[in-house]
């Protein structure tokens, strides 16, 4: 997966191993340029910060883009003397990977006015040091930093202008932005869209065919890989591009500097203007169709929802698996005192509240760092498939009796002989949680979108409501004698139901084998077949020799075989399965007599254009609930017919693997999930219909018949 955390951590190697050999990485050269060759005092002047970067490298702008960090300078004066704000000249585009930064090639200059103090005495020499630091970046990214020195003397009459600095800056100067240009600007949102409208003064006689908007890293609802639309209009024109629905929370400005190859001024005028302007806002960005009148009546609804849609979440596909160890749980618990049972509710439900949190967490420092991520983000991990496969193969030949846990966490904290464990009981519920992770119940579409839009103290309050919606129904079983009383007494027929159900988890091993298929190839499933051999047997060394009536050095013999090769057979998958398979979708593929092409942005819009009405099924091969729908729904021959009868053209935007445009095209639907399935009608701008995350062949064909 093509995520930032990749990123992040090829940075921090590269940034260690430049630290260990030392900070100045020759590719970026430092020095400081006056602007005049004498000092007066109180009167300020300006001094360039001129870097010299080698050709095919670049530096960063003060808003580095979707990586990257911003280039510094840390001014250290006499007394008295005071540095101005840094003076940024417009940056440039720079495209790596699917990345787009904001920075400079070649040379550049930082500018900087100087203010002296009034009292200063005449003949004084006075140092001006500079610590400048960055980050230069051509296929690797290595930091820098450097100490830069002038020395200047103050003299009592007007300040000389120093031939060479002073022609430098000017030209410098001319890189930057223009405060007042003579144009208006104002800004709006409506539709996830922002949208900035300019009206060109009387005097403008130019054409402007090309506008970039660079925004300041305020305005970091706006991707810097975002296209940017521009419309002409009588007085001036409009730039549209999307907003960024998970750092959009309703803010009231916007600023950054746009682009203009005509120049602002006329023909060889300034090309940058500095742009600050209110922002109107329309409909919330990333939140449900849903109204309130209220931000605490909004969150109140949208906590409703995720308490609901975490019920639900125990009859998802996903979560079918673990109701076995639920059940075997509460069979034993049966048996237990009142007091004991609620604790190993308290402490299931503790497990599944921790692990959303953990989650939570996870999206949101990941989504605040630049990536686009939603909910199941990590079954897109080929890591985190390769782990949880081995995790849940464990439990299995555990519940076939291969082995024993000593706490056993397959039957919810109990061994056989009934003593309790509390763990058990936490670490359950957090793979509960693990595993229902790749499926959307009903009404969590909404609650997802509406958490990660927001600040994050509603997500996290919105992610604690899923937990307790999902260990709700443990937990009142747990509490209520009454309904306990109906449990089957423990017996001799709950080893077998323990091996049966750990057939269940068996075919999880498979579904995740599969899913890895669509990642990473036959190739990548053999060599986790071969792993989970490896671990297997690991397991059956386990459960041969260390058993509690084996003597304790045999035990720990087997103890230390076991780990080590059950580590080995996990760090041979890790270390060798890749992504080499191409995504799904990234070809057309045909299910039940439709044919689904491959999504993209252009496509759609280009479809709309067309007046064809379109079909978009948001899905990935991790997504059990996408799965049950195409075989259950999209795969019937009605909806086939419906799609044919009404020209629908079929389009699938598979997740399956890390998809930063499916993310945004997702975000767009305030959806941070799969699965989504959206309904055009034909033409340019008709509302899309949203049809409900667990389809049917009649939901399919009504929403269908329904368009015109």
């Amino acid at each position: 997966m093509k995520s930032l955390l990749k990123y992040l951590v090829m940075l921090l190697l590269l940034c260690g191993n430049s630290f260990a050999f030392g900070l100045n990485d020759n590719h970026v050269k430092v020095n400081l340029i006056p602007g005049v060759t004498t000092i007066e005092p109180g009167k300020p002047f300006w001094v360039a910060v001129r870097l010299e970067v080698t050709p095919g490298w670049h530096i960063y702008w003060k808003n580095p883009g979707n990586s990257g960090y911003a280039t510094s300078v840390t001014w250290k004066l006499p007394e008295g003397y005071k540095a101005g704000p840094l003076q940024w000249p417009y940056p440039e585009k720079f495209e790596f990977e699917g990345l787009v930064n904001y920075g400079y090639e070649g040379t550049s200059y930082l500018l900087t006015q100087i203010a002296p103090p009034k009292d200063v005495k005449p003949g004084t020499v006075i140092a001006l040091n500079a610590d400048v630091g960055w980050l230069v970046c051509k296929d690797v990214c290595m930091p820098g930093h450097a100490s830069a020195s002038l020395s200047m003397k103050v003299e009592s009459g007007p300040a000389q202008p120093s031939a060479v600095g002073s022609k430098l800056i000017s030209q410098a100067r001319a890189m930057l932005p223009v405060d007042n240009s003579g144009w208006k600007f104002d800004a709006t949102t409506h539709d996830g869209m922002l949208q900035i409208k300019a009206l060109k003064p009387g005097w403008y006689k130019g054409e402007i065919r090309h506008i970039t908007f660079f925004p300041d890293k305020s305005s970091f609802f706006i991707q810097p890989d975002s296209a940017q639309i521009l419309s002409n209009t009588t007085g001036g024109f409009v730039l549209s591009m999307p907003l960024d629905s998970s750092n959009y929370h309703g803010q009231d400005s916007i600023s950054g500097v746009l682009l203009s190859d005509a120049g602002w001024r006329g023909s060889g005028s300034e090309r940058a203007v500095s742009f600050t302007s209110r922002l109107s806002v329309g409909p919330r960005i990333g939140t449900p169709i849903v109204k309130s009148s209220s931000g605490v009546g909004e969150l109140l609804l949208m906590l409703a929802f995720a308490f609901v849609g975490g019920a639900i979440l125990n009859l998802m596909p996903c979560v079918l698996p673990v109701l076995s160890l639920k059940i075997l749980g509460f069979v034993k618990q049966a048996g237990e005192e009142k007091g004991k049972i609620v604790r190993h509710g308290a402490a299931f439900t503790g497990g599944v509240v921790v692990s959303f949190w953990i989650l939570a967490g996870l999206l949101l420092v990941l989504r605040a760092g630049g990536q686009s991520l939603g909910w199941g983000f990590q079954l897109q991990s080929i890591g985190f498939v390769t782990i949880l496969s081995v995790f849940l193969f464990l439990f299995g030949l555990s519940m076939f009796g291969v082995f024993e846990i000593g706490v056993s966490l397959t039957t919810v904290g109990q061994n056989v002989q009934g003593r309790s464990s509390y763990l058990g009981s936490f670490i359950s519920g957090v793979l509960a949680t693990v595993v229902a992770t790749p499926c959307t119940a009903p009404f969590m579409g909404s609650a997802l979108g509406f958490a990660l839009s927001q600040p994050a103290y509603w997500s996290i309050l919105i992610f604690t409501f899923l937990g307790l919606g999902m260990a709700t129904p443990y937990l009142v079983l747990t509490t209520s004698p009454a309904l306990l009383r109906f449990v089957p007494k423990p017996g001799a027929w709950m080893e077998t139901l323990k091996q049966l159900m750990g057939f269940f988890l068996m075919a999880t091993v498979l579904w995740l084998l599969w899913v890895l298929s669509q990642q990473a190839g036959a190739q990548g499933v053999m060599l986790l077949l071969v792993s989970l051999l490896i671990v297997g047997l690991g397991a059956w060394i386990y459960g041969r020799w260390g058993t509690l009536y084996r003597s304790k050095v045999t035990r720990r013999i087997a103890q230390a075989l076991a780990i080590l090769t059950l580590a080995g057979g996990l760090a041979f998958s890790l270390q060798n399965i890749s992504p080499n398979a191409p995504t799904a979708g990234s070809g057309e593929s045909s299910t039940g007599g439709i044919v689904w092409k491959p999504f993209s942005p252009e496509l759609v819009a280009s479809l709309r254009k067309e007046q064809k009405p379109v079909f978009i099924d948001f899905t990935a091969a991790w997504c059990l609930s996408c799965q049950v729908n195409q075989r259950v729904a999209l795969s019937s021959p009605e909806v086939a017919e419906a799609f044919r009868r009404k020209g629908i053209v079929a389009v699938m935007a598979d997740w399956t693997n890390q998809d930063p445009v499916i993310a945004k095209a997702l975000a767009a639907f305030g959806r941070e999930s799969v699965p989504l399935y959206v309904l055009y009608p034909p033409g340019a701008d008709s509302r899309p219909v949203i049809l409900p995350e667990l389809i049917t062949p009649g939901i399919v064909t009504s929403a269908v018949n329904g368009i015109r």
